[in-house]
């Protein structure tokens, strides 16, 4: 394997898409708004970007009060997105997500109520604390950018994606998403705890929050109401972004190699699931879109490797047996990697 090598051959990309300075304006822009009300957290936010150049869904863990919904709603309104969050919770119908048929009285016939869904970005807060059920009404709109009501499929808007957030599974009153809808994540990120310096600036911006009047009475502001509601950059910023990415190059060997690593996870004897070919497509694509966020015409291997987890860990699964050896799957997509170099 070669994978070591960054491709001998670069495609031409329009400089204004990718300057020769190595800076993305879109990701810079980016950056610096979100940065405006959230403290660190770099690498969530270029996930983020990561699924909206791609048309990805993305799927983020951490535990409760970890600015998973906060970020997510912070670059909606930096690109002038339109934004819908979805809480879930036990008792969520789907139809409380995609929408349904209601008789209109006057006419005495049916049309057509439009769920949260049709929307340029989805926020599926919490979704594992949601039945199997609801969570399943998402799979179609996920693969398909279409929804079903009554005998009528309806086309979402463009873009669309799903950003998901969930709390760790070992927590009480949640479901464990089933393999088909994990699978449809492009990427699963989970979260790790501030830093000590910026936890603690989170304090100091927190003790900085003015309060919000409401005729004669008033609330302490939080960290939402904090959010600059100006955007910085509108879709057509994001559709010329996404046909950018579309243009970076990702040689012969690269792509080889993000399939041999595929196939290694279905032929290891620890390995009871491995994954499908979609996590090909996944590896490839957000390879080229983090490529194009750090200011490059190509992917290199720095982008296979520190995408490899988000895209590879919840796709497999270990065996019976492995487990009881105390074997994790970071262990053994490190046992891969390393065999790639």
């Amino acid at each position: 394997m070669t994978l070591s090598n960054p491709p001998s051959s670069h495609a031409v990309v329009a400089p204004s898409a990718v300057p020769s300075d190595g800076a993305c304006p879109f990701s810079d822009t980016v950056r610096r708004q979100v940065a405006l009300t959230v403290v660190g957290q770099q690498v969530v936010v270029e996930r983020v970007m990561i699924a909206l150049l791609t048309g990805g869904h993305l799927l983020l863990e951490g535990v409760p009060g970890i600015g998973k919904t906060l970020i997510v709603q912070a670059v909606a309104k930096a690109i002038d997105l339109k934004f819908s969050r979805v809480q879930f919770t036990i008792d969520l119908l789907p139809s409380d997500i995609v929408g349904s048929e209601i008789l209109d009285q006057r006419s005495s016939e049916f049309r057509v109520h439009r769920g949260p869904i049709f929307t340029n970005l989805l926020l599926a807060d919490e979704i594992n604390r949601a039945s199997p059920k609801v969570q399943s009404a998402l799979l179609e709109a996920m693969q398909e950018r279409k929804v079903s009501i009554g005998d009528t499929t309806h086309t979402l808007p463009a873009p669309f994606l799903v950003i998901a957030t969930q709390n760790p599974i070992e927590q009480s009153g949640t479901f464990e998403l089933p393999e088909a809808q994990l699978d449809r994540f492009m990427l699963r990120h989970r979260f790790s705890y501030p830093s000590m310096e910026d936890e603690t600036e989170v304090a100091r911006r927190s003790l900085a929050l003015k309060l919000k009047r409401q005729g004669d009475g008033a609330v302490p502001m939080t960290a939402f109401d904090a959010i600059d509601d100006t955007p910085r950059l509108h879709l057509r910023d994001l559709s010329e972004a996404m046909a950018a990415v579309q243009r970076v190059h990702v040689s012969e060997v690269f792509l080889r190699d993000c399939v041999t690593l595929v196939r290694l996870t279905r032929e290891h004897k620890d390995i009871e699931l491995g994954c499908s070919p979609r996590a090909v497509l996944a590896l490839v694509h957000a390879s080229r879109a983090r490529a194009f966020l750090h200011g490059r015409e190509y992917a290199i291997p720095e982008d296979f490797f520190a995408l490899a987890e988000d895209v590879i860990l919840h796709r497999m699964r270990l065996s019976y047996e492995a487990l009881a050896l105390g074997r994790r799957n970071t262990d053994l997509l490190a046992e891969l990697l390393r065999s790639l170099t």
